[in-house]
């Protein structure tokens, strides 16, 4: 994922007006010819039935499975504060526990910091030091200094607790002989409102000492206390606290609505990669240093490490696919890498693996290399002729320790280079588009000079609904088109990366004869800005999924942005539910078909504003159904048909199935995904914004009506 902001210099009045007064113009001219091209505000709905023309004989390749895929980083609350079930925020101690901070509330730490609150003194603050020299985990420890008649230590508050929930945890500590440590887990003010278990016999040396609680009450404001008695110090070196019911430290109500969407693949990378350094996060996870995430500006404990996520792939029954750091990261360290995750135990890191709990090497196929390494925001960015060096120096010490490993690797067709743009330095290298061939044509690049040392060549896309690319002033602007349009644009990349794909066989004929294909393995579809509710989201993950479906062929992997971004959740006691994107691809996992066949129709797709090559492709996505999106698919004995339709517009549809190539059943079963209110959304606890209803359809040949904002899926049976 790409951290795309950029600032600009100030302009003075005199230059502030020209821009204007040429903008201005620039607009007017645009729409003019934007209106001659049957651009306007859209074009006008039909009103009479759509014919979808529906050829069973016309089939295309196999969906691939790994479409269904998803994307996960350390970033937000998709890890800590999320999946990961601890409850405790900096629990390694990177920041310093000082006076200063008893009233410093929740910390800053970039756009994605604290998910939680900081620890704070418990009693004065001059007695609590961090200590350098007597560091467990990462560059200091808290030290504190003990008093024989007052408790002093650390606390942390802000912690949600269930009455009668079981927590479990530990602390990694050391103090002088004779001292009396406690830990309380505190879910009121009364006295009586805490559970405090003595810890025995600490010693000199740091050790791991358990504790559980079953927590009094129901608050959002509970608290853990880490107190001693005594005479000396006290260290504490690493804390724990989490629901005893966690599996294998997840969070299980976020897995059990994970699994209703059954990801089959999850690729764990983004822009943190590009800094992260692997050997932090493997073994003891309370030694692994803190380390501060200079992507996403925000600290991260390493808790979540190469055991951990190949643990979620295997609770959510997903493989996996390892982000390699391609950025501030070298070929040796990835090598060392693989060979630690596949390696024997014959190997120096396979030997290591074996001795940090796992003898069998775990035979992990997917390793991409980078993460949009094209773009300036990332680490470690370096021109293409230089990257492609990068990639191939990777790509052969990885393939020396495993053959069979398959590469993913960091591209980007003009299309992706030509709408990030915007977040680049200025001036840029050219105007937009960007030429095939050139240096911003990193797939071309990437394809031309590394082709033997590749299997997939990734695509992002993060599209913006309400704006298009205006060539003439070479920015983009706002397009205040209707919603079924603004829903295209995301599409419309998905076909134009396909175009940029068939642009480069006919460059390099040779790719014809290599087995490489595309990886959508970021990409979001969140509706339309301040538009209604969460089933404009669903529908434009329907309409980007069907235009992967019509080119199954090239797409072979898609990774959504981001694996919990399915589900409404935080971090309170409220029940995690699935969002309309979530009940979208659990529809389509569970009841699509696998064939896709081709769809014609009588109401072909308005071309969008915008340039052919930067935001949208020479000719729209879409099946010819306008306003509707239709796809269809075949079980794989071909003997169902499957049809699932999208009407993104405030207008309820008429729609005529025409099936050649086969005869439907006359009845039929329906599923629709709709919601009532349509400006609904999921919230922890409370009900779905979207829900999913099934029933029968008595006539497939009949006149069928498809409400506003909704997404049916039909199923009939071939004769």
């Amino acid at each position: 994922m790409s951290d795309r902001t950029s600032s600009a210099r100030p302009l003075s009045s005199c230059a502030l007006y020209a821009m204007l007064a040429l903008l201005l113009l620039s607009f007017c001219a645009t729409g003019a010819q934007a209106q001659g091209r049957g651009f306007g505000m859209g074009r006008s709905l039909p009103t009479g039935p759509i014919t979808a023309s529906i050829d069973v004989s016309q089939t295309g390749a196999p969906i691939n499975p790994y479409l269904y895929g998803y994307f996960l980083e350390n970033l937000g609350t998709m890890w800590y504060g999320g999946l990961w079930a601890e409850m405790l925020t900096d629990r390694k101690f990177y920041y310093p526990i000082t006076a200063e901070t008893q009233t410093a509330g929740r910390p800053g730490g970039g756009r994605f910091g604290f998910f939680g609150e900081r620890w704070h003194p418990l009693g004065p603050g001059t007695r609590v030091v961090m200590d350098a020299e007597h560091a467990y985990a990462g560059s200091h420890s808290p030290s504190v200094a003990l008093d024989a008649g007052t408790a002093r230590g650390i606390q942390q508050s802000g912690l949600p607790l269930e009455q009668g929930k079981a927590y479990t945890g530990h602390v990694v500590l050391s103090a002088d002989r004779g001292s009396r440590v406690q830990v309380s887990l505190v879910w009121g003010s009364g006295a009586g409102d805490r559970q405090t278990v003595t810890i025995r016999s600490p010693s000199a040396a740091y050790k791991s000492f358990p504790f559980s609680f079953q927590a009094g009450a129901d608050t959002e404001d509970g608290r853990l206390e880490i107190s001693a008695t005594g005479t000396g110090t006290m260290h504490i070196g690493a804390v724990s606290l989490m629901p005893a019911d966690n599996v294998e430290g997840f969070r299980p109500d976020l897995i059990a609505e994970l699994k209703k969407v059954r990801p089959t693949y999850i690729r764990w990378g983004g822009n943190f990669s590009s800094g992260f350094d692997w050997h932090d996060a493997i073994g003891d996870r309370d030694k692994r240093p803190p380390r501060f995430d200079h992507a996403w500006g925000r600290v991260v404990q390493n808790d979540m490490g190469t055991f951990e996520v190949i643990e979620l792939c295997k609770l959510l029954g997903a493989e996996l696919d390892i982000g390699i750091n391609a950025g501030f990261g070298d070929a040796n360290s990835a090598a060392e890498w693989v060979e630690y995750v596949n390696g024997s135990q014959d190997t120096y890191w396979g030997h290591r693996r074996a001795e940090d709990g796992h003898p069998a090497p775990f035979g992990i196929t997917w390793w991409g290399i980078g993460n949009e390494m094209y773009g300036q925001w990332q680490l470690g960015h370096m021109a293409i002729d230089d990257y492609v060096i990068k990639h191939n120096m990777i790509a052969d010490k990885i393939k020396q320790v495993d053959p069979n490993v398959k590469i993913v690797a960091s591209g980007a067709t003009i299309f992706e280079t030509g709408t990030t743009a915007r977040h680049h330095r200025r001036p840029l290298p050219s105007t937009r588009p960007y030429a095939y061939g050139s240096p911003e044509d990193w797939s071309g690049q990437l394809l031309e000079h590394s082709a033997k040392n590749l299997d997939w060549i990734s695509e992002h896309i993060y599209a913006v609904p309400d704006q298009a690319f205006d060539e003439g002033i070479q920015e983009f602007w706002p397009t205040y088109d209707p919603v079924q349009d603004q829903l295209r644009r995301i599409p419309n990349r998905v076909k134009g990366a396909v175009e940029a794909w068939q642009e480069y066989h006919k460059r390099m004929p040779y790719l014809d004869t290599m087995d490489i294909h595309m990886a959508l393995d970021e990409w979001s579809a969140g509706g339309v800005r301040g538009g209604p509710g969460e089933m404009l989201g669903a529908l434009a993950v329907a309409m980007t999924m069907n235009e992967m479906f019509r080119y199954s062929g090239v797409w072979q992997m898609s990774a959504y942005t981001g694996l919990t971004s399915v589900v409404a959740y935080d971090r309170t006691l409220a029940k995690p539910e699935l969002r309309a994107n979530g009940r979208l691809f659990e529809l389509y996992h569970d009841h699509l078909g696998t064939i896709p066949v081709h769809v014609g129709g009588s109401s072909p797709q308005p071309e969008l504003r915008g340039t052919v090559g930067v935001d949208k492709p020479s000719e729209s996505s879409g099946s010819p159904t306008y306003p509707l999106d239709v796809a269809a698919t075949l079980s794989a004995d071909r003997k169902t048909l499957s049809v699932s339709v999208s009407n993104p517009s405030a207008s309820d549809m008429s729609l005529r199935l025409d099936v050649h190539g086969g005869t439907p059943s006359r009845a039929g079963k329906v599923w629709t995904l709709s919601q009532k209110d349509p400006n609904a959304r999921t919230m922890p606890g409370g009900p779905p914004a979207a829900t999913v209803v099934s029933s029968s359809v008595s006539d497939s040949g009949a006149v069928l009506t498809i409400p506003a904002f909704t997404i049916r899926l039909y199923q009939f049976q071939l004769q």
